[in-house]
């Protein structure tokens, strides 16, 4: 038996060896947000199953964390029957309220969901499988987008607070909300990537509706008083259940205005065509993503293999910006893959709550059977698992697989694997990955790691005008928030940032009138008299 073998054997615990801070009491949810009013649900539950594993007599079985509602259309509609009237055609409260009150809302919301942030970062780890390490970080990530979110909006409002006088017309231009938005996350960033959409939403005046992604439900509950007690009724509201059972019908009343949804292309195709009304849905979509690193033959290896290994690696290669695919030069690939079998030998595998652990049990209870699949289509086309015990399970539990040499026929060239394999190119040519990133359906982002001018400038060129984001020397990432986040093809609809997404779930707005003396009397006594919300020359400190 190998050293890995023998790892995974024993790597789930007993319940006894989890530690005291890492214990969770399972959370029955019985309640949901709608209208304003907590409610409560008697009806099904569905159970929550923790992709971390207990040892026991059977062997490795996960760990129950708890039940959420399995609510149906009914529930549903009345979620978003509670949005659109808390909207009113744009007349409602929440969206004439002045920029200034909006935010004084939101920060009573940041002072609430800080108080539960041990709950939630100890949730989303065993929801979610990710490390307690980056569970903190996904927490605080947030409340610092939040807080930046609210400073751009500052900025944004400042801009607009002044009045126009062009071509004998007087007019002041702003930003005013869409309606009704439907927010669903994904589950690999279930808090961070939800809250990318719900937050800028929310500040610029629309009502929501969100749902919470299949895994990373749980984590919600304790921000749902926050949530109540922070925003007037209405304005946010909660759903929970099957997707294909409560979404559809959702789509099919025509009422939601805004899709922000961040998952695969082929579910964001079948919600938008629900829509009775396409062409006056806005959608903001995070979608599919295949970003390739190109390793260079004078790429410092070193720095190559550490950016790759965290890029194609970090929360277990469960990331849209994941390094999904590597190019290496032929003159260089023995020692990069080497340096690479290396770098993963000394990732430390285990159960979240284990300090430095990098490797950690999937949430999925399908994929380590899927990993399997395209690992054994890329053996039946030629390629090899180069890795010690690369590709090995147990239960929830997949050990990182190094495929190579992958090409055109196996399905990891094409597939987003979302998970810990790690497909390897070999290029004698710069123009192959090239030809790839052009010919892929997918254009998010892309690596390129080498040291000479002369043949990076003009892959720049290229690139760029094919992803979203070319990272010199460094892996694929979404950060810093106020960089613009999207993609092209089949990767994204929108511009996610934290600029980028306040304009995304609004429109420019503006009242207008001809400059006579007339109209700016009445313009002066709207403006002193702070009669309308939008018309407004206020300035936020």
């Amino acid at each position: 038996m190998t050293e890995i073998e023998t790892k995974l054997k024993t790597i789930f615990p007993d319940e006894a060896a989890i530690p005291e801070g890492a214990r969770l009491k399972p959370l029955e949810q019985k309640e949901y947000l709608v209208g304003g009013r907590i409610k409560s649900w008697a009806g099904p539950r569905h159970e929550v199953l923790s992709p971390v594993c207990l040892a026991g007599k059977k062997g490795p079985e996960r760990a129950r964390l708890g039940s959420y509602p399995l609510m149906t259309q009914k529930e549903a509609l009345e979620a978003l029957d509670a949005a659109a009237a808390a909207y009113d055609e744009g007349r409602g409260l929440w969206p004439t309220l002045s920029v200034e009150a909006r935010i004084a809302h939101m920060e009573e919301f940041i002072w609430r969901m800080k108080e539960k942030r041990a709950e939630i970062v100890n949730l989303l780890m065993w929801e979610i499988g990710k490390s307690s390490e980056d569970s903190a970080k996904e927490f605080d990530r947030t409340v610092e987008y939040i807080v930046d979110t609210i400073n751009a909006l500052k900025e944004l409002d400042r801009n607009s607070s002044r009045l126009s006088v062009t071509q004998g017309i007087i007019a002041q231009i702003k930003r005013a909300p869409l309606g009704v938005v439907l927010c669903m996350g994904p589950y690999n960033y279930p808090l961070n990537e939800t809250f990318t959409t719900l937050i800028p939403a929310l500040l610029m005046g629309n009502t929501v509706v969100f749902k919470p992604p299949k895994y990373g439900v749980l984590l919600h509950r304790p921000l749902l008083e926050a949530f109540r007690d922070s925003f007037p009724k209405g304005v946010v509201n909660t759903l929970y259940g099957e997707g294909r059972k409560i979404i559809g019908p959702l789509m099919a009343t025509g009422k939601v205005n805004v899709l922000a949804f961040i998952g695969s292309n082929k579910v964001a195709d079948v919600l938008r065509q629900q829509h009775p009304a396409p062409h006056r849905l806005r959608c903001v979509l995070g979608l599919d993503a295949k970003n390739a690193g190109i390793v260079l033959p004078d790429a410092d290896l070193d720095l190559a293999v550490s950016e790759c290994v965290t890029g194609a690696l970090s929360y277990n290669g469960q990331r849209c910006t994941a390094l999904k695919i590597l190019f290496v030069h032929r003159s260089v690939q023995s020692e990069f893959l080497e340096k690479l079998v290396r770098a993963i030998e000394g990732l430390k595998m285990g159960m979240p709550w284990e300090p430095k652990v990098k490797l950690t049990p999937l949430p999925e209870a399908e994929k380590p059977a899927y990993l399997a699949e395209v690992i054994a289509d890329a053996k039946k086309h030629g390629a090899k698992v180069i890795n010690e015990g690369g590709g090995l399970a147990s239960a929830s539990f997949v050990y990182p697989a190094v495929v190579y040499p992958v090409n055109a026929k196996m399905r990891l060239w094409h597939e987003e694997q979302f998970g810990p394999v790690v497909p390897v190119v070999p290029f004698s040519d710069v123009r192959e990955p090239l030809k790839y990133v052009v010919d892929s359906n997918f254009g998010q982002q892309v690596s390129v790691f080498g040291r000479d001018t002369d043949a990076i400038a003009p892959m720049l060129d290229v690139l760029v005008n094919q992803v979203c984001r070319v990272n010199v020397n460094s892996q694929c990432q979404r950060g810093p928030d106020i960089f613009p986040f999207t993609g092209r093809k089949d990767s994204a609809e929108g511009t996610l940032s934290v600029s980028d997404a306040l304009r995304a779930f609004s429109i420019r707005s503006l009242v207008a009138a001809k400059d006579s003396d007339a109209n700016k009397k009445l313009i002066r006594r709207i403006l002193r008299g702070r009669k309308s919300k939008f018309l407004s020359t206020d300035f936020i400190l």
